[in-house]
């Protein structure tokens, strides 16, 4: 589960396993599905996470804590930008306090990789991080996901975790945001849903949080169009692409380390 075709990272790193649905956002997670394959290929870490309902996988609320997994980026020696929890929520409301500081004791420990830690239950994460973490790690990012403008509450919660880099995934974009605070927010993934049951995107949802981005000096990266297309059509993820206003955006967030480069 380490390399990836994320565009916006290098690795992913699953210390825990299994989630819930909570908002809109979770309807088409790409990981309820992978978590069902990986469990029928014996992956004991997997083993009853999902359920079919209503001819589609989703999860069932069971959540695992795999300890053995936290020894992993100490054998990655070269630095890496890894995604921590591509299949489930560091935040989780069933992952204890005590896993979520051996998980930083690992980030601690491995100063030459950056952590992306990416929930959607970023009020957890500003709590846990602000009364348990003695220190803000220049490596570790947090962000936290926004859909449409229902999700938009998060991002206060998100401005009050400590953190070296905040940062917001606009993805799977499936409703406008409208106006939004991007104070202390240094980095904008934006998306569209890919998949069989692919909710389309606008362009003009694009536009609002591109702009924002510029006016508050916010890094801007657009990670796909997805199953829908600029022009409203149906299409491959790769046939739709990720060219946005004419070019490709990959912006990255300004870290101490580049700039000190």
């Amino acid at each position: 589960m380490a390399e990836t075709q994320i565009e916006w990272t290098d690795a992913t790193w699953n210390p825990v396993a299994g989630c819930s649905i909570i908002t809109a956002g979770c309807t088409n997670c790409y990981a309820m599905e992978m978590a069902r394959r990986l469990e029928a290929m014996g992956a004991p870490k997997y083993q009853g996470l999902t359920r079919r309902s209503g001819g589609r996988t989703i999860w069932n609320g069971v959540v695992r804590e795999d300890a053995a997994a936290l020894d992993i980026p100490y054998a990655w020696k070269k630095p890496r930008k890894i995604f921590v929890n591509s299949m489930s929520d560091l935040f989780h409301e069933a992952v204890s306090d005590e896993f979520i500081l051996s998980v930083w004791r690992v980030m601690r420990e491995t100063p030459h990789h950056n952590y992306q830690i990416l929930t959607k239950r970023p009020e957890r994460m500003a709590d846990v991080v602000a009364r348990r973490v003695p220190e803000v790690l220049p490596n570790v990012w947090l962000g936290t996901s926004v859909e449409d403008a229902t999700a938009r509450g998060r991002i206060d919660h998100l401005r009050r975790a400590p953190a070296a880099i905040r940062f917001i995934s606009f993805e799977p974009l499936i409703g406008a945001v409208g106006e939004v605070n991007l104070t202390g927010i240094h980095w904008a993934i934006v998306g569209g849903e890919s998949g069989r049951a692919a909710r389309a995107i606008r362009e003009t949802w694009i536009d609002e949080i591109y702009e924002q981005c510029g006016d508050y000096g916010t890094a801007f990266f657009f990670k796909q169009w997805g199953t829908w297309g600029k022009d409203n059509k149906r299409r491959s993820k790769k046939a739709n692409g990720r060219e946005y206003r004419g070019r490709t955006w990959n912006e990255m967030p300004v870290t101490a380390e580049s700039a000190s480069a």
